[in-house]
């Protein structure tokens, strides 16, 4: 069967010193690039996404908390603003040549990667199109957040046809304990696997 990894969101501003850091971001970082080096070649298909969200004054669908703190939990500090250094991915992290990129949460409030566009290499396709015709049927996802786009994104890439997906847990950084308990729970009885890397 072929196969995919799904490379969520490992951005400079969800990385340590960034607008909406998450605890061992930087981490993942170099160690989804250790994987990379190390087992990319078992992958057909390698994607990663980005936030890439409006700037104020656009809430991004309510996304930005702009009149008042975040509850970290449906509205969130400013992050990702498109074009900006913050946005782009974290320098530890080192991409295939062959990777498509996509971009998510243009003036919307999306956690997916299956919300998203394909920028790269062009392509007018979402993503569960492209992976569809490459016959995809296992996806792996590792990246940030645990417990949101992350989670979002195993979900919809088995809502979409893979008949297997797994989250290498030991390549993500979660918000927080409670929310990645949560997330990981109901990730589980969606029947996606959880296992770490080798």
């Amino acid at each position: 069967m072929k196969s995919a990894l799904i490379v969520v969101d490992v951005q400079n501003d969800f990385c340590e010193g960034g607008a909406l850091a998450v605890a061992g971001g930087a981490d993942v970082a170099a160690r989804v690039t250790d994987y990379l080096r190390r087992r990319g070649d078992r992958y057909d298909t390698v994607v990663a996404t980005r936030d890439w969200h409006a700037p104020l004054p656009d809430t991004n669908d309510g996304h930005f908390a702009a009149d008042g703190d975040p509850d970290y939990v449906t509205t969130w500090p400013v992050h990702c603003v498109a074009g900006t250094p913050g946005a782009e991915y974290h320098p530890d992290l080192v991409l295939p040549e062959r990777t498509v990129h996509v971009v998510k949460g243009e003036s919307r409030q999306d956690y997916s990667g299956f919300q998203g566009r394909i920028v790269d290499p062009p392509d007018d396709r979402q993503l569960a199109g492209l992976l569809l015709a490459r016959n995809i049927a296992c996806v792996d996802v590792v990246g940030i957040a645990t417990d949101f786009c992350v989670a979002a994104t195993a979900v919809d890439a088995r809502r979409g046809g893979a008949t297997i997906v797994t989250v290498l847990t030991d390549l993500t950084a979660a918000v927080s304990a409670p929310t990645a308990i949560k997330a990981l729970t109901d990730l589980t009885a969606r029947r996606i696997r959880l296992e770490e890397s080798r």
